[in-house]
């Protein structure tokens, strides 16, 4: 019966419940803490980390953001002050040409005005002469200097010289020549005879002062 027995496999002994339980607990305390935590916690990271990267992007299109607004408004203001300048040289322009052709009407203006000082501007003649004054006169034409004014030497042309002693101070005695303008552009000074304070002769100003000096005029 030995040898028989000796030829069938034993089976192995039970393992008791209690040892196997054991063995895990010894597994999951032998764990490390990331294994212990599970997927969870590199989750996190990766969400605090595309977090970061979301914004140093935000934070890049604002600066891109703010330096076109930046531009844009450069441009604009450099576009503003173009049309500035172009409306500017477009008035000019157009006042130079207006003060040429009126420059070369001056010699007209001259006639009509010496044939109404003479009486002659009659008829037909009248009518021409008036329609070219009104004309130029539309198109900003002004004429200046009136005897008795004071001599400016900016708007006169002093072509005659003389002394008087019924004047103060050097004054246009005689318009031998009116002046025109078209704004503040002078396209001809006014020709005039001017008269100057007689040498020696006190005039208003010093008569003015004097009585100052002395305490005003004797009360009679």
């Amino acid at each position: 019966m030995t040898e028989e027995s000796q030829g069938f496999p034993q089976e192995p002994a039970d393992v008791p419940v209690n040892a196997a339980t054991a063995d895990a607990d010894d597994a999951a305390q032998g764990a490390g803490p990331a294994e212990q935590a599970g997927p969870g916690a590199p989750a996190g990271e990766a969400e605090q980390g595309a977090d970061r990267d979301l914004n140093k992007e935000l934070e890049s299109l604002r600066g891109q953001l703010a330096e076109r607004t930046a531009d844009l408004q450069r441009l604009q203001a450099e576009y503003q002050n173009y049309r500035r300048r172009v409306e500017r040289d477009r008035i000019a322009v157009k006042e130079i040409a207006i003060a040429n052709l009126l420059g070369e009407l001056l010699p007209v203006l001259d006639d009509i005005g010496r044939a109404r000082e003479h009486g002659e501007l009659v008829g037909g003649f009248k009518s021409v002469g008036e329609s070219v004054e009104t004309v130029a006169a539309k198109l900003g034409l002004q004429q200046f200097g009136k005897e008795g004014e004071p001599f400016d030497p900016l708007v006169h042309e002093a072509l005659m010289h003389s002394y008087s002693p019924d004047v103060s101070e050097t004054t246009c005695v005689q318009i031998l020549q009116p002046g025109y303008r078209i704004g503040e552009r002078t396209i001809r000074p006014a020709r005039v005879a001017v008269a100057e304070p007689q040498p020696g002769a006190p005039g208003k100003d010093a008569a003015a002062e004097s009585d100052e000096e002395s305490g005003g005029p004797e009360q009679g």
